[in-house]
């Protein structure tokens, strides 16, 4: 009995020995590699488009409603003169500059009271 317990124990190390400690690394073959790969790879990183800051219903000075929405950066607003009327953009290069737009789109302000000039008509302020 006392010569068979070293044997076994000779046995039982052996045959760990056998074993490999390092865990198997899965084999990864792409048949279809991505054609864009390195364009994307080499692609100027993406500016996501500003949060909504605020969406306001202002009562003018002139009695009429403008609908604006302050985005955040301070660079760009949306405005409606009507409810589910047509949307202008107004964009500005820098924050604190005057929001601008083609036609003659102009304000300037924040989500409490703004100046705004529409086409053909004057200046005009506006509160919420």
């Amino acid at each position: 009995m006392q010569k068979l317990l070293p044997l076994s124990l000779a046995a039982a190390l052996l045959a760990l020995s056998a074993c490999n400690s390092e865990p198997a690394k899965p084999q990864v073959i792409d048949n279809n590699p991505d054609p864009m790969a390195s364009t994307l790879a080499n692609a100027a990183p993406v500016e996501l488009p500003p949060a909504i800051k605020a969406d306001k219903t202002m009562r003018c000075k002139d009695q009429s409603l403008a609908y604006v929405t302050f985005f955040d950066g301070d660079k760009q607003a949306v405005v409606r003169t009507e409810k589910g009327g047509a949307a202008t953009m107004l964009k500005a290069a820098n924050a604190g500059d005057p929001l601008t737009a083609e036609g003659g789109w102009k304000m300037t302000g924040n989500t409490g009271e703004i100046k705004l000039t529409r086409p053909g008509k004057p200046e005009i302020v506006c509160h919420s």
